[in-house]
């Protein structure tokens, strides 16, 4: 706070104002066209941001990064694939598309942390991110894509990869169930993952964020601490 202005509230309203701006536009009544980042994440966080949303506040740079490149000359429009006997379209959308190779940003995963050293870590892509530039692969046509995770330190990761016929076919099942679950209103199973402690809507699939409480070794078995007087 400087003076009587509050700087952090009209920047984070600015931050978040560029969000909105760069968001994929899902129609949430549109129930025969499903966005390939519904189906390669957590299917009940889709249904809910569908049925009854809870926005988030907080937007990573690289998620940001992404949505502007989309905007500008090196990005590239959203393409859809049909899955005939379902009759719904999947919709997907790249960051960029150099030559034949699809191209997506992504911020590290959070078990990779965002450090620079434990970001150099990376043994292998997030397997939501694969999916999904997997199946940009097959829907604009191409053999070949990379992933670029950006941390907040000027330290980037790449993942090469070559498209794969059955998990493009996982994320195609994967298409038709959340179609069907959204025409017929049930909610999608839970799929635990690291993501859900970050998730908004944490609350309406596990405990209250309140009633969970940190304890430790000590308190729990009586170890550690002190050694008994003699």
């Amino acid at each position: 706070m400087m003076g009587d202005r509050d700087y952090r509230s009209i920047v984070q309203n600015a931050i978040d104002s560029i969000g909105r701006e760069l968001e994929l536009g899902i129609d949430a009544e549109d129930v025969k066209n499903i966005h390939l980042k519904e189906v390669t994440g957590c299917m009940r966080r889709a249904y809910y941001d569908r049925t009854d949303a809870k926005e988030v506040k907080s937007r990573e740079f690289s998620g940001l990064l992404s949505g502007l490149l989309r905007k500008m000359q090196y990005g590239c429009e959203s393409k859809r694939f049909r899955v005939e006997d379902a009759d719904v379209t999947l919709e997907g959308r790249a960051d960029m598309v150099v030559d034949d190779v699809v191209i997506l940003f992504r911020p590290p995963p959070a078990a990779a942390g965002d450090d620079a050293e434990a970001s150099g870590r990376m043994e292998a892509p997030h397997a939501a991110d694969a999916l999904y530039l997997n199946a940009c692969m097959w829907i604009y046509g191409k053999e070949s894509g990379i992933i670029v995770y950006m941390s907040g330190y000027q330290k980037e990761v790449m993942f090469s990869m070559a498209r794969n016929k059955k998990m493009f076919e996982e994320t195609v099942r994967r298409t038709r169930v959340l179609a069907s679950l959204l025409k017929e209103k049930k909610t999608p199973i839970l799929e635990p993952s690291s993501e859900c402690t970050t998730c908004q809507y944490y609350e309406r699939c596990y405990t209250t964020r309140r009633n969970a409480k940190q304890i430790s070794l000590h308190e729990m078995f009586g170890l550690g601490g002190d050694k008994p007087e003699k």
